[in-house]
């Protein structure tokens, strides 16, 4: 018999989550940058740019200095594969990557590098340039991408019932103390270039128009952003979610999955884009819907409880792009 959820407790833990919280600070900085309502959409996994009749797609990922410090090889691995991943969250392949190193000396710097240049041998795509500082006093790094997209997944185009699809590798763990799960750095690189090639397929083939990176801010932190982007509510049925083995419901709703994305797909067509998951082998499944309004709620199919209603507290402060492509 499974585990009997206590909805309100669960909300509670999920509203005061640090990795929410800090998403905040993208609507803080960028109302500082003056970027509402310009014409590349703020809010979307990378910068779309128009390119002929596809998209440059552009993002930089910087990493917590505790995290730096505490796990500096994974650190430069995560740098390449984050960055990877929000490129194919648009529907995109990833060309090349530049990184920004600060750190104490080489010794200090040696263990970023060795994890960006592992990562960025594993998945095939190179690092062709960056800035370096390795005399200063602490460890700090940035990575960002350029990636292409043919037909493009976005933030801003989820819509009143669609199927919400949870799809996440679950042939990991996690590496402690960080709510981090790590399914990457000792899998089969040629497996793992061909999981990659998902998210663009479903694009070009015309399954979905709207999906988001799992990031720090877990399953429910992404939720907040791929509804407030696109101007709708989200109901998560948290009993529908797969777990992992021996792992909790609440953990695994803040966890930042090494592969992880969420994808609004209309309902006839939730089924085929669950299919291609499960042919390599990745945990998907349909773990809610989107809903007019601006609520997002978990149930487990009898309590409900709203986590975040985005029109009343707005967590990126960005508002709807209604032109999204």
């Amino acid at each position: 018999m499974a585990e009997a959820i206590d909805i309100k407790a669960l909300a509670a833990k999920l509203t005061a989550s640090s990795g929410i919280a800090a998403k905040a600070d993208i609507g803080t900085v960028a109302a500082s940058l003056g970027l509402a309502g310009q014409p590349v959409a703020v809010g979307d996994d990378c910068a779309a740019l128009p390119d002929g009749d596809s998209y440059l797609l552009f993002a930089i990922e910087g990493f917590i200095n505790e995290f730096v410090a505490a796990d500096p090889w994974f650190a430069g691995w995560c740098g390449v594969m984050v960055n990877i991943s929000d490129v194919v969250a648009m529907g995109g392949r990833p060309i090349a990557v530049v990184d920004a190193v600060w750190a104490n000396g080489e010794v200090e710097a040696a263990p970023i590098l060795e994890g960006m240049r592992a990562a960025a041998k594993t998945f095939d795509v190179p690092i062709v340039g960056g800035h370096t500082n390795i005399r200063t006093d602490r460890s700090q790094l940035s990575v960002a991408i350029l990636g292409r997209a043919k037909k493009l997944l976005t933030s801003f185009d989820a819509k009143p019932g669609d199927v919400l699809i949870a799809a996440i590798d679950h042939r990991g763990r996690y590496r402690e103390p960080f709510n981090n799960w790590e399914a990457a750095t000792d899998a089969p690189s040629a497996r793992l270039r061909r999981d990659l090639e998902i998210l663009p397929k479903i694009a070009e083939a015309g399954l979905a128009l709207a999906a988001k990176d799992i990031s720090q801010g877990g399953i429910i932190g992404t939720a907040i952003m791929l509804a407030e982007c696109s101007g709708v509510g989200i109901e998560i049925d948290v009993s529908a979610i797969p777990l992992p083995e021996g792992v909790a419901l609440v953990r695994w709703l803040a966890t930042f999955p090494s592969f992880g994305y969420l994808i609004s797909v209309s309902p006839e067509k939730a089924g085929d884009v669950i299919r291609r998951f499960a042919a390599r082998n990745i945990k998907a499944a349909a773990i809610g819907g989107i809903v007019a309004g601006s609520a997002v709620a978990i149930t487990d199919g009898i309590e409900r409880a709203v986590i975040r209603n985005h029109a009343e507290t707005p967590l990126l402060q960005l508002g709807r792009r209604e032109d999204a492509a």
